[in-house]
């Protein structure tokens, strides 16, 4: 029923040890959401973030920043990352998503989302054939429409854990 809002895997944070897994398995482009994935909502690019996509980037992942936000406030946090971005990217259509892939040169085969929203990040990536990867949003400051959209993706993850528990039980068996 919400399978085409589920994640393929969720991580606890982005500043998870996972993209190494990710790399072996043939991802070569990552695209990011930004407020409450990599910093809170409005936070400039901290040491953190810069870290990780400098690591990322030696790693040998091309990245690329993907918010229904503004051009300033998007571009913004990605200039000390010195990053491509995408701003209104009206996710959760697929051409955002697309159009990530086109500037950093990846197809959907090599290419995994990461976020923290169900009803953008993840559909939208899922909708353009993209890996996804949720992560558990970084603050409680959020915009009066995200805060509504969070107690649906309560009804929605319930049924992905669910599942994802069920799952694990037919793995033993």
């Amino acid at each position: 029923m919400f399978k085409n809002l589920y994640p393929k895997e969720d991580w606890d944070s982005a500043y998870s040890s996972e993209y190494e897994r990710l790399y072996e398995q043939g991802y070569r482009g990552l695209i990011f959401d930004i407020d409450n994935t990599l910093v809170e909502h409005g936070a400039k690019a901290d040491k953190r973030a810069i870290a990780l996509v400098d690591g990322l980037r030696r790693m040998g992942f091309a990245i690329c920043f993907l918010s229904n936000n503004e051009k300033e406030r998007v571009g913004s946090f990605c200039k000390p990352l010195d990053a491509a971005y995408i701003y209104k990217a009206g996710k959760p259509k697929r051409s955002g998503y697309e159009a990530a892939m086109k500037l950093i040169g990846t197809t959907k085969e090599q290419t995994a989302a990461i976020g923290d929203q169900l009803f953008t990040d993840i559909w939208g990536a899922n909708r353009a054939g993209i890996y996804t990867v949720l992560v558990k949003q970084i603050g409680k400051k959020e915009e009066f429409q995200i805060v509504l959209k969070r107690y649906l993706e309560k009804v929605v993850l319930h049924f992905y854990r669910k599942q994802k528990a069920k799952g694990r039980e037919d793995e033993r068996k």
